[in-house]
């Protein structure tokens, strides 16, 4: 289905029955990527995915990322699909900034944050020029567009990032809706812009940090894939410290952990604050 939000259709996939639970995937990335945690929540949870604008088949943003504007895109998709109580938030890579924000922002609205590798920006700092940096990415999406680059080379460059950030093999997704998807210079448009607006909205999360406390009771789960190195882990753990959150180290996944490790994901949502949850998940 389509959901109309500040005048942007955005596509939006509900399944299952339960509590409400959102899933917010990273940069580039579509609503099929949570296809393997799906079968594992629908039983238990309402879950919602969705695409943010200029990805998957939602249409192209109208306006730049912000942090707080993402966390309302997500209060507003709820109210939009008649969702009243609280939901659980579920955000892989840059989408933690915005689970965190809709936290801060929409406490009264959130039951639980878990944070799938998330991206760490421990003293990002607003960039110079943002309109021109929107400016430079929209050119520069629209250029290769124009050119056809993403018609050529979109699904083969998807289906590579993917291989990348993941331990467990290949792209499992379908091939005609890698082609839908990525072959398309609004998927390309979208990235870049989330992309080079990435600082900004850095930098905006840390200062709502210091303006909004996280909601009282509500747990938040941090979940690191090992394969970043020991560094990357580390960082994830201290940003469970700064959260009060519970840390899970989950061997072996890759960046893209809801494809490595599904159950992980799924246990962390169903778990909720199950005591003894900090450690290593093999």
């Amino acid at each position: 289905m389509f959901v109309q939000v500040a005048g942007v259709a955005h596509h939006v996939v509900v399944e299952g029955s339960g509590p409400v639970c959102v899933l917010s995937a990273g940069l580039g990335l579509s609503w099929f990527d949570w296809d393997p945690v799906v079968p594992l929540l629908a039983p238990h949870r309402t879950v919602v995915r969705f695409d943010r604008p200029g990805h998957g088949l939602s249409a192209p943003a109208a306006v730049r990322p912000t942090a707080a504007g993402e966390a309302h895109r997500i209060a507003a998709l709820l109210d939009a699909l008649g969702a009243a109580g609280p939901a659980t938030v579920v955000a892989h890579s840059i989408a933690g900034f915005h689970a965190e924000a809709f936290a801060r922002l929409h406490p009264s609205r959130t039951a639980a944050v878990v944070l799938v590798d998330s991206s760490v920006e421990e003293r990002a700092r607003p960039p110079a020029a943002p309109a021109f940096r929107d400016a430079a990415g929209r050119v520069t999406g629209g250029g290769l567009g124009a050119a056809g680059l993403p018609a050529a080379l979109g699904p083969l460059a998807r289906r590579a990032l993917v291989r990348l950030s993941r331990t467990g093999g290949g792209d499992p997704a379908p091939a005609d809706l890698v082609r839908r998807v990525y072959a398309t210079s609004r998927v390309l448009r979208g990235a870049l812009l989330e992309n080079v607006h990435y600082r900004a909205v850095a930098a905006e999360l840390l200062a709502l940090r210091a303006q909004h406390a996280l909601p009282d009771g509500v747990p938040v789960t941090v979940l690191a894939a090992t394969a970043g190195g020991r560094r990357w882990t580390a960082r994830q753990r201290e940003l469970a410290l700064l959260l009060g959150a519970r840390f899970r180290e989950i061997a072996p996944a890759g960046h893209l952990l809801m494809l490595d490790r599904p159950d992980a994901v799924a246990r962390a949502v169903l778990d909720g604050a199950a005591p003894g949850a900090t450690g290593r998940e093999p």
